[in-house]
C-alpha cells in the first residue's frame, strides 16, 4: 500500500498576513478613489498577486469594500466605550475626545473610506450602522441623560451633542490636509491635535457644566 502524503496547507500566519496586506492596499485605494474607482485588478496589481488569488479570500470587490468598513469599525467601536462605562462626565468627554481624535490622526485611510460612504448615504453599510451604531448611540445619550437627571450635567439636546463631538473630532481626519494647507505646513503635528483636543474638550464641557 503506498502511503498518501499529507496535504501542504498555508500556514495561518501566512494567510493573514496576505489578507492584512490586501485590506491595507483597499482601504488606501478606496480611501483616494472610492468604490466605484478600484478595481480588484488595481489591488491585485500593487500587490503582484493575481485575480484569482484575490478573489480566493474575498469572492467580490462588494465584500472585500465591506472588510475593509468592518475593520474601521471594529477599531473605532473598540475604543467607544469612554461615555457609556464612565463614573464621570468630565472624564468622559476628555477621553472620548481623545481617543477619537487619536484615531483620525492614526487612521485617516480608514477614515476617508468610512465618510465617503457616510456622505454617498451608507448605500453599502447601512445595515450595519444600524446594528452597531445605533445601540452605542443610544447608551451614550442615555448615559448623559442619567448624568443630567442626577443634576451633573445641564441638560441639552445629547443626540446632537454626540453628533457635535462626532464631527469636532472627524474634521481633524477629513479636513486634515485643508487645515495643514492654511497653517502653511505639509500635514497636521502631534501639538496640532493635541490644541484640539483641549479646545474641543473644554468647549464642550462648560456647556455641561452645571
Amino acid at each position: 500500500m503506498t502511503d498518501i502524503a499529507p496535504m501542504t496547507r498555508t500556514p495561518r500566519a501566512a494567510t493573514l498576513r496576505k489578507q492584512e496586506a490586501i485590506l491595507v492596499e483597499a482601504e488606501r485605494q478606496f480611501a483616494r478613489f472610492g468604490f466605484e474607482g478600484v478595481s480588484l485588478d488595481s489591488i491585485a496589481a500593487v500587490l503582484d498577486l493575481s485575480r484569482q488569488n484575490l478573489l480566493y479570500h474575498w469572492p467580490s470587490k462588494e465584500d472585500l469594500y465591506r472588510a475593509v468598513l468592518d475593520s474601521v469599525m471594529g477599531e473605532w467601536m473598540a475604543n467607544m466605550s469612554a461615555i457609556a462605562e464612565a463614573h464621570e462626565p468630565e472624564e468622559a468627554i476628555q477621553t472620548y475626545v481623545a481617543v477619537k481624535l487619536r484615531f483620525s490622526r492614526e487612521r485617516p485611510s480608514g477614515n476617508a473610506v468610512f465618510t465617503r460612504e457616510i456622505m454617498a448615504g451608507a448605500p453599502r453599510y447601512q445595515d450595519v450602522l444600524k446594528a452597531q451604531v445605533m445601540p452605542l448611540l443610544h447608551a451614550d445619550v442615555e448615559r448623559f441623560e442619567r448624568w443630567a437627571a442626577e443634576g451633573r450635567i445641564q441638560r441639552v439636546d445629547f443626540t446632537h451633542l454626540m453628533f457635535l463631538l462626532w464631527s469636532s473630532t472627524q474634521a481633524y481626519a477629513d479636513l486634515a490636509p485643508q487645515f495643514a494647507l492654511y497653517m502653511d505646513k505639509p500635514g497636521l503635528e502631534d501639538a496640532d491635535f493635541e490644541a484640539a483636543r483641549e479646545l474641543i474638550t473644554g468647549l464642550i464641557w462648560r456647556s455641561l457644566q452645571v
